[in-house]
């Protein structure tokens, strides 16, 4: 008898150390992720060298309302009817929209799903198969209607990384929302500051006019006196057309810039004609706020945006290795399944079931871990276009406020090479008048003046459209809302991931 009880304990033994090596070797079998993991990380914007270039100055990040330094009330009030009315605000919206559609189908995936179903069904069964007599051979009118239930346990965080990402996805939207506002104004601003400048040209080109209609009158009284020919009369009007042509081109520039501004709007070309001449004042003092590099990343949307995408990215690669694991799934239903009508609402027409469905994949001919390569391919773009962004926002930033610095030094000087050129034609033309000096060098000393005029309204209006496009790269007074929680949540997925998956580097970048 003993005999026997041990070789049964020794039978039971052999058969729990065979199901454990078959279970072993189905689970080695099974797919798997070893080997694909990736090193790529994010940027710090501290790691750059800005001190030279960047230096900290105590100034304060651009507001909201950026475009009130210029003191121009029509620039504003543009400025409003841009942000309501362009398409690209819809088209931005519309995208912001579907990414938060997005995030509540994901969000779904992580409830538990009830529906009710009902049918009917007319008939016929076989006599010769699985249905017996007297259902066998005859017509039969079926109605079932169930009510079910099911919920996917997921024990493995799929559904859950799902909806995370969806959710950073949703965040990057919202900031590519402000990308598009911000383009859309510092653009409409600059477009208003360009019609300033062609007015300011346009009254230079309108007071040379004036300048050489009196050069050609004076070379007229002197051809009377002798003192010039024809060549020199012909000179003078040759001049003059030039000039009233300059004064047309002008005028026709206007007119474009007009209409650049109305589609900025997103209005026809008519509401282009409306607007009045600009009227810009100098603005602020151009002075940089401390800490630059490292708040510049959440104060600029395009690097908000990129930033929230590597995040997304970080829990699509989390989803895709879960999927390498067991997917369990529970399931129950409850209803009423009979022949006919009659019986139909009876308690012997009740029907019910419940049970577990487990999908355990073990050979999906390479599908699962193509797709986790594909997952860590996206996350190292993601990556690089993070980076790639803080590089040229970085560079954005140094290379208005070197073009700011670099005009307000050639402002000084061709203010006074302007003083001084205006003196010499006034000078000339006096001398010319009273017979002292030729034609030549008072055509001379005009064109002179001419150009340093001209130079100074240009430096003028440079100024003022790197101004503009400085606060734009500063980020227009956007600041990320939600800049801890993304941090937050970088932070967390980069210590439960190395944590839980030692044999994958990447998320120790996240």
């Amino acid at each position: 008898m003993i005999l026997q009880l041990n070789r049964q304990a020794a039978r039971s033994r052999i058969a729990k150390v065979g199901v454990t090596a078959i279970f072993a070797a189905v689970l080695s079998a099974c797919a798997n992720y070893a080997g694909i993991s990736s090193d790529k990380q994010m940027a710090q914007p501290q790691t750059y060298a800005t001190q030279q270039s960047l230096p900290a100055d105590h100034g304060h990040w651009p507001a909201a309302d950026w475009a009130d330094q210029f003191g121009d009330a029509q620039l504003k009030a543009l400025l409003v009817e841009a942000l309501k009315g362009n398409p690209s605000i819809e088209q931005a919206r519309a995208r912001v929209a579907a990414a938060a559609a997005y995030s509540d189908t994901a969000k779904a995936s992580t409830m538990p799903q009830v529906g009710a179903t009902y049918s009917f069904t007319r008939q016929q069964y076989s006599g010769t198969a699985l249905v017996p007599p007297p259902f066998g051979g005859s017509w039969q009118s079926e109605n079932k209607g169930l009510l079910s239930a099911s919920y996917d346990l997921d024990l493995w965080g799929k559904n859950r990384e799902a909806l995370k990402a969806s959710l950073s996805q949703l965040q990057a939207s919202e900031a590519d929302a402000e990308v598009v506002r911000l383009s859309l104004t510092s653009a409409t601003a600059r477009a208003y500051n360009q019609l300033a400048r062609l007015y300011a040209l346009r009254d230079i080109a309108q007071q040379e006019i004036t300048q050489r209609e009196q050069i050609d009158r004076i070379t007229a009284g002197r051809i009377a006196t002798g003192l010039d020919t024809q060549v020199e009369r012909k000179t003078a009007q040759a001049n003059l057309a030039t000039s009233r042509a300059t004064l047309a081109s002008l005028d026709g520039s206007i007119l474009t810039t007009r209409y650049q501004l109305a589609a900025l709007l997103g209005a026809g070309p008519d509401r282009g004609l409306t607007i009045a001449r600009p009227t810009l004042g100098i603005g602020d003092e151009v002075r940089l706020p401390d800490n630059l590099p490292a708040d510049l990343v959440s104060r600029r949307p395009d690097l908000v945006a990129a930033r929230w995408r590597v995040d997304a990215l970080t829990h699509d690669v989390k989803e895709a290795k879960a999927e390498f694991y067991p997917d369990i799934n529970l399931s129950a239903a409850i209803g009423l399944d009979a022949f006919g009508f009659g019986r139909f609402l009876t308690a012997a027409s009740r029907t019910a079931s419940v049970g577990p469905a487990i999908h355990l994949p073990i050979f999906d001919g390479g599908q699962l871990r193509a797709q986790l390569k594909g997952r860590y391919a996206d996350f190292d773009y993601a990556v690089a276009t993070y980076n790639q962004t803080l590089v040229t926002a970085l560079s954005e930033v140094a290379t208005q406020l070197a073009q700011i610095r670099s005009t307000d030094e050639q402002l000084g000087d061709a203010q006074a090479a302007q003083e001084a050129a205006r003196g010499a034609d006034q000078l000339a033309l006096t001398q010319y008048k009273a017979g002292l000096a030729n034609q030549l060098t008072v055509l001379n000393a005009d064109t002179t003046a001419l150009a340093a005029d001209q130079q100074v309204a240009n430096l003028k209006m440079n100024r003022r459209d790197q101004q503009i496009a400085l606060a734009a790269a500063l980020g227009g007074g956007y600041t990320d809302s939600a800049d801890s929680r993304a941090q937050g949540s970088v932070a967390a997925s980069a210590t439960s991931a190395s944590s839980a998956v030692q044999t994958n580097p990447v998320v120790a970048t996240r």
